[in-house]
């Protein structure tokens, strides 16, 4: 397995990623809200929505 940073070899104690300034940056990446999942605008959530089982919350 390679280091998904910067495709190093993975070190066991740091796995996946080869050291833990590469653990540490892809932290900074999720935090930051570099990674993310688009929603489509149809996924729209407000308070008001009931829940897809069809319960209220």
């Amino acid at each position: 397995m390679t280091c998904p940073i910067c495709a190093k070899d993975a070190d066991p104690k740091y796995r996946p990623f080869c050291s833990r300034r590469c653990a540490d940056i892809d932290l900074g990446k999720w935090l930051s809200g570099a990674y993310s999942v688009p929603a489509g605008e149809d996924e729209e959530w407000n308070e008001d929505s009931v829940p897809p089982e069809g319960k209220p919350h």
